[in-house]
């Protein structure tokens, strides 16, 4: 049977016109696409980069409707809500996006993440811990401990705590001695509360063991010493703190004073302070020095001596206001109005700053209470800064 062209003649023009009507559908299909979805997610783009959040949650929000399987309109929109505050909305999008049957296994870690951080600013800390507990194993495993850290120091749950630093420190996230040593300082506070002086005191040995360089487990063990009348242990623990940590004097300087007071050993820890005075001229120092000489009653330097002496290496109004505190005024009718106002003066300086945040407090915190940040104040008071 001979093959007939006419009838490829005829078929070609009729495939011809089949293709164009296709590709004029696909073109068609292509720009109401265009016109929906991603128009709708430029627009919110354009109003989050001028800082215009409700409008480009609305824009969102539309994107979504348009395109409710895109899973990036979903974490756009649930990091504006969380942004804003609007915590559960954040919550419902991140929870929608975890039921999808469809998600890929990084996508779905994403969305677990994301609902962890949603919890956590809400204050929830149970549901967060729950979500940051699925995620080991997962690329967001280092920032889930992080987080999960963060959570159990601020319920403060040391243990746990403890447990997951350690985690991190096995997987090279850096060294967290000094913080595994607060985390038992912490434990050996409140057994010192439920009178367990013993296992406090264990804690504190194993706290010093963990991070010898760390001040706060000898001196915390110093006022546990102190507690149980053992004053002149406490004597030797605090020149030991001060040895193993010198930026920590100015802390420990009040309280090897007041320890060797209690000694009556008062001649080793004068001549030690005065060392440390030498080598650091700190005002915390300089009083521990006062203390201890008019304490010793046979002083070479009476404390506006001290003091004055101090104004020559450094120039500290606090000093300043403790010199005058002591001496006597042409017009000493004035001196009590002078010296209020001094005082009132120094107040300022006289307070730790967080370095940080630059949190500022009267006493002096091992934890800032502004940023959470450990050992982030220096021994030093602000005029010393």
């Amino acid at each position: 049977m001979e093959f007939d062209f006419s009838l490829l003649l005829l078929a070609l023009p009729l495939v011809f016109v089949l293709g164009w009507l296709a590709s004029r559908m696909d073109l068609r299909q292509l720009r109401m696409e265009n016109r929906q979805a991603p128009k709708a997610y430029f627009k919110g783009l354009n109003f989050l980069l001028n800082e215009q959040q409700d409008q480009a949650i609305d824009a969102f929000i539309e994107a979504v409707q348009n395109d409710p399987d895109t899973s990036e309109l979903h974490f756009a929109l649930g990091n504006l809500f969380r942004r804003r505050g609007e915590y559960e909305r954040a919550v419902r999008v991140h929870q929608h996006l975890l039921s999808r049957g469809d998600l890929v296994a990084d996508d779905r870690h994403r969305a677990q993440h994301a609902l962890a951080l949603d919890y956590l600013k809400a204050g929830l800390l149970d549901r967060a811990e729950e979500a940051l507990l699925k995620l080991e194993g997962t690329r967001f495993e280092a920032q889930a401990r992080l987080a999960l850290l963060a959570n159990y120091e601020r319920s403060r749950d040391w243990e746990h705590a403890a447990g997951v630093a350690k985690k991190l420190e096995a997987a090279g996230q850096g060294s967290f001695a000094g913080r595994l040593a607060h985390y038992l300082c912490e434990q050996a506070a409140a057994l010192v509360v439920a009178h367990k002086l013993e296992e406090a005191s264990a804690l504190l040995q194993q706290a010093i063991a963990t991070a010898p360089h760390t001040p706060r487990p000898r001196m915390d063990m110093a006022a546990l010493q102190r507690q149980q009348g053992l004053q002149q242990q406490a004597c030797a623990t605090l020149a030991e703190a001060m040895q193993q940590a010198p930026a920590a004097t100015p802390l420990i300087a009040p309280l090897l004073a007041a320890a060797a007071i209690a000694a009556q050993s008062i001649a080793p820890a004068l001549a030690l302070l005065k060392t440390r005075y030498e080598d650091g001229s700190s005002i915390d120092v300089l009083d521990a020095i006062v203390t201890l000489e008019a304490a010793n009653g046979d002083s070479a330097l009476t404390a506006r001596q001290w003091y004055a002496r101090h104004l020559e290496k450094e120039p500290s109004l606090v000093a300043a206001a403790k010199w005058i505190a002591g001496e006597k005024l042409e017009h000493e009718q004035f001196h009590p109005q002078v010296q209020r106002a001094l005082d009132h003066a120094v107040k300022p300086l006289t307070r730790y700053r967080c370095a940080a945040c630059g949190f500022e407090a009267k006493r002096h915190f091992w934890q800032c209470p502004g940023c959470q940040a450990w050992d982030s104040y220096p021994a030093l008071r602000v005029e010393e800064l």
